[in-house]
């Protein structure tokens, strides 16, 4: 589960952000209540609109980070001028979505911070490989491609079971591997595979065991 507190001077807007997202341990309507609820209850990820009434949200980012508050922030706001996107970005905002948005466009967000904080996730003082970090700054960019318009009888959800599967692995899977992950049968697994290949959002390889046929993998697509 990952902690997040919404900062919205909007209170509906606060609360529909907040339905959003599975676990919330509340909102803060200013700059100000958002310093004080961090300051007692560390979160994952602040989802920071910019026009606060009382300083932006980019202020309050600098000020969370003076005092030792190591959240991640998401910008969630109208701002759309190319400086306070910039500027977000060297304040190390890991997602930044423009109001008015879709809960679609939130949700591919939100999944792809959540396979990134997978990614992420072990000893920090271990180290890593260059594929692994490659994986990590690919991780919030995977979700946010553009969506492929499925053929008939396949459905949008269950295409992204499956590419949820092969990112949290990092590695190629077979048919039957993601069908254990996802929990879907293997002629499923199968079908959606070899249609996000088709789609050029997999590779597919093959894999050579010590005897019989090659057995055919799925990687995901840079």
């Amino acid at each position: 589960m990952i902690d997040v507190l919404v900062v919205d001077d909007d209170f509906r807007v606060a609360d529909v952000h907040a339905a959003y997202v599975a676990k919330v341990p509340g909102t803060a309507h200013s700059a100000g209540q958002a310093l004080a609820a961090l300051e007692r209850t560390p979160v994952d990820l602040v989802l920071l609109d910019h026009h606060l009434p009382d300083e932006t949200g980019l202020v309050l980012v600098r000020r969370l980070r003076e005092a030792g508050i190591r959240c991640d922030v998401m910008m969630v706001t109208a701002a759309r001028d190319v400086s306070t996107v910039h500027e977000a970005m060297q304040h190390g905002a890991l997602q930044y979505l423009v109001k008015p948005f879709t809960f679609a466009g939130l949700r591919d967000k939100l999944t792809a911070y959540a396979e990134l904080r997978h990614a992420l996730a072990g000893p920090a003082a271990r180290e890593t490989s260059q594929d692994e970090v490659d994986r990590m700054f690919a991780a919030l960019r995977t979700a946010a491609s553009p969506a492929v318009a499925l053929p008939k009888g396949h459905s949008a959800p269950t295409a992204d079971l499956v590419l949820g599967a092969l990112r949290r692995a990092g590695q190629p899977l077979s048919a039957q591997e993601v069908a254990d992950a996802t929990g879907l049968s293997r002629s499923t697994a199968q079908r959606y595979l070899k249609q996000l290949a088709r789609d050029r959002r997999l590779r597919l390889s093959l894999r050579y065991g010590d005897t019989g046929r090659p057995e055919h993998e799925y990687l995901l697509a840079r």
